[in-house]
């Protein structure tokens, strides 16, 4: 069997609702379904004393299992919880201010790049990765076509790994991973999955294993 580092990884974002300890609880089953690359932690509606305890409980969970905890948005909640890595969910200025202030201490990346020009622009700044597509994206089985388009066309062009939202089935992992990008974000495919999280990734990397393609070293 091949190491998960030489072919698409699987990210998880974290979905909204639930309490803390409710939320720490789902996580921590989904990630013992096998290899995640990162966890993602969008704020959605909460407040930011809400968002923190969230953060506190998670990242946590996420680091024990391997996986680098990324705080989504806000980057006090992110130092105050030892979070792994920021994600930046403003434009490429905001992104270049955040690579410039806490990388290479934190990993940095972020998205919004709905088209090459603007994704070039991010990738001048020399974040960590790009993330094509929304936190909350998943609304189709599909992942967008746009997403794909980009991740295929980003990964062929540049050296800066990516990220592509997936859909909300769990065949949308080899969709992404077929571009060529590094990663595949996920999150209603895995956490609403009828067999469990955990089943879910573990599907996920069985299929990645059998079928993505591999990087060159």
């Amino acid at each position: 069997m091949t190491s998960p580092e030489d072919r698409c990884r699987l990210v998880l974002i974290v979905p909204q609702g639930g309490d803390a300890d409710e939320q720490a609880k789902i996580l921590g089953d989904a990630l013992k379904g096998g290899d995640v690359a990162s966890v993602i932690l969008p704020q959605y509606d909460l407040d930011d004393v809400a968002f923190q305890k969230l953060a506190a409980a998670l990242v946590p969970v996420a680091q024990a299992a391997g996986a680098a905890a990324l705080v989504a948005g806000d980057s006090r909640v992110a130092g105050r919880v030892k979070a792994d890595g920021l994600h930046v969910t403003g434009n490429a200025e905001a992104l270049a201010e955040a690579v410039e202030k806490f990388a290479p201490k934190l990993i940095v990346g972020g998205g919004n790049a709905t088209e090459r020009h603007t994704a070039l622009e991010m990738g001048d700044a020399s974040p960590d990765y790009l993330f094509f597509g929304k936190l909350d994206g998943d609304i189709k089985p599909e992942p967008h076509p746009k997403n794909l388009a980009l991740g295929e066309w980003w990964s062929e062009m540049v050296a800066i790994p990516c990220i592509v939202m997936g859909g909300s089935d769990l065949g949308s992992a080899l969709a992404v991973a077929e571009t060529g990008a590094e990663f595949v974000a996920l999150s209603k495919a895995v956490f609403s999955h009828p067999a469990g999280a955990a089943a879910a990734v573990a599907e996920i990397n069985a299929v990645l294993d059998e079928k993505a393609p591999r990087f060159e070293a």
